[in-house]
């Protein structure tokens, strides 16, 4: 039996990518997770990708549509699976793996 191809490279080429930050300001935290993200970005989809910051400071209602509990999260909206990760993104294989571009280790 042949194992299975890893196409999340090739699924990060294929298709653009809605990530949505959950913050509260502009914390250290909040500031340091939206770093990583540009960063993860950049590096891993290219130009294929569109990063919204949602500050629930100024819409806090905002926290129940996708049911945020902690800040700062990350949601990926697309591609589907909704996909959640919480932190500040600084572990980059966690993050990597949660958005599914890498697989598991």
């Amino acid at each position: 039996m042949k194992a299975p191809k890893n196409t999340d490279h090739k699924r990060a080429e294929a298709e653009n990518w809605i990530l949505r930050l959950y913050v509260a300001g502009q914390t250290k935290k909040s500031l340091i997770a939206l770093a990583n993200l540009k960063r993860i970005c950049e590096q891993k989809l290219e130009n294929k990708y569109r990063i919204e910051v949602v500050d629930l400071l100024e819409n806090p209602k905002l926290a129940a549509g996708d049911q945020i509990l902690a800040i700062p999260t990350l949601v990926r909206k697309m591609p589907t699976p909704v996909k959640k990760i919480i932190g500040d993104l600084s572990n980059e294989e966690r993050v990597l793996v949660g958005l599914d571009l890498k697989p598991v280790s």
